[in-house]
C-alpha cells in the first residue's frame, strides 16, 4: 500500500490550457498527459467552456465541492453533477463541456485507456469498520472528508489517498474511519494482459 498524501500531489496546466489540474496518481509512474494507462486527478473548474479530449480514454467524473455543473456530452442527454450525486462515466475522446451552476467547482476525475484498463468509482460513506476486496489490478481509495483509516494504521485526510495493487498478500483491506471517500477500481483489461 502506498500512501498519497495531498501535500505531494503534483500540479500541471490542462491539456487544453483552460486551467490548473492536480494529478493523485497515474501509471505507468510519470507518465506524460498523453501516455499513461490510467490517471486520477482533481481540477478546480472557474468557468464554462469545453474539456480537454483524450483520444482512446474513458473518463469518470466527481464532483468534490461548489454547487456543480451541468455537463453536455456529445451524443448524450445533458446531465447535472452535484457533490451529492454518482460519480459519471463517459467517453474523453468526444466533445464535452460544463456550464456552472453557481461559481468554481472541484473535481475528481478518473481516466483509463481504453483497451488496456478499465474503471469503476464509487461513493463510500464511512462511520466504522468494513473490509474492501482488492481485485485484480488496483484500487484507489481517496478521502473526500474527515478522516480515513486503512488497515488500522494508515490515516488518510482530506485529499490524501492510497494506492493498493493486488497481490497473494492483499486480497482485501479494512477501511474505518468516518467520512466520505472515493473508492476507484482499476482493472486491466484482457487485451493487455
Amino acid at each position: 500500500m502506498r500512501i498519497l498524501r495531498a501535500s505531494d500531489h503534483r500540479q500541471m496546466p490542462w491539456k487544453n490550457g483552460g486551467g490548473v489540474t492536480t494529478e493523485i496518481a497515474v501509471a505507468p509512474a510519470g507518465a506524460p498527459v498523453g501516455d499513461f494507462d490510467w490517471r486520477i486527478s482533481m481540477a478546480t473548474v472557474a468557468a464554462d467552456g469545453p474539456f480537454s479530449r483524450f483520444e482512446g480514454i474513458d473518463r469518470t467524473l466527481t464532483v468534490l465541492s461548489g454547487a456543480g455543473l451541468d455537463l453536455e456530452v456529445e451524443g448524450e442527454t445533458p446531465v447535472r453533477l452535484t457533490p451529492a450525486g454518482k460519480p459519471f462515466a463517459f467517453p474523453g475522446d468526444v466533445a464535452t463541456s460544463a456550464r456552472l451552476i453557481a461559481g468554481q467547482v472541484t473535481d475528481f476525475n478518473v481516466m483509463t485507456r481504453r483497451g488496456r484498463w478499465t474503471h469503476s468509482v464509487e461513493n463510500l460513506s464511512m462511520n466504522g469498520t468494513r473490509v474492501l476486496p482488492v481485485a485484480a489490478g488496483a484500487v484507489v481509495i481517496f478521502c473526500r472528508e474527515g478522516k480515513i483509516t486503512l488497515d488500522e494504521s494508515s490515516v488518510l485526510h482530506a485529499h490524501d489517498a492510497a494506492l493498493i495493487e493486488a497481490s497473494a498478500d492483499t486480497a482485501e483491506i479494512s477501511i474505518g474511519g468516518s467520512g466520505e471517500a472515493l473508492v476507484v477500481r482499476l482493472s486491466r483489461t484482457l487485451s493487455a494482459e
